[in-house]
């Protein structure tokens, strides 16, 4: 269990980098983060991390006293659960990683847009003052 958990960290860390510099594998990856936020992968998520939590509170409910056993199966959880921690961080960073860059795309097009109407603006301008020229001389 221990090492799917790193394989999954390790993972998630190299999406988080190939999310970070803009390339073609950027533009696939948010398409296919895109989808994944669409679909049923977000309540997937929530009942797996619910389940792992009421499993551990319920072990520790159960036995009162705590013997040698108990403590080294609790050790193991909480070995399991540092990685499972970190997993659920990187997972945080990459959604709010991935919002970022979307809102970034959508103001650069908006700003582009701008940037062509204030053109457009400008040279109506310059064609009036002129006309405007030409018709006063």
């Amino acid at each position: 269990m221990i090492s799917v958990l790193y394989s999954l960290v390790f993972a998630q860390m190299a999406l988080i980098l190939a999310l970070l510099f803009r390339t073609l594998l950027r533009n696939l990856l948010i398409v296919g983060i895109d989808h994944l936020k669409r679909g049923e992968v977000p309540l997937v998520a929530k009942t797996v991390v619910a389940i792992f939590v009421m499993e551990i509170h319920k072990r520790a409910l159960e036995s009162g006293v705590v013997n040698s056993t108990d403590e080294v199966l609790m050790a193991e959880k909480l070995l399991e659960a540092s990685p499972m921690g970190f997993s659920l961080f990187l997972a945080m960073m990459t959604d709010r990683l991935h919002y970022y860059i979307k809102e970034l795309y959508l103001v650069r097009n908006e700003l582009e847009e701008v940037k062509k109407l204030k053109v457009d603006y400008g040279s109506k301008k310059n064609r009036t003052m002129e006309e405007n020229e030409g018709t006063e001389s």
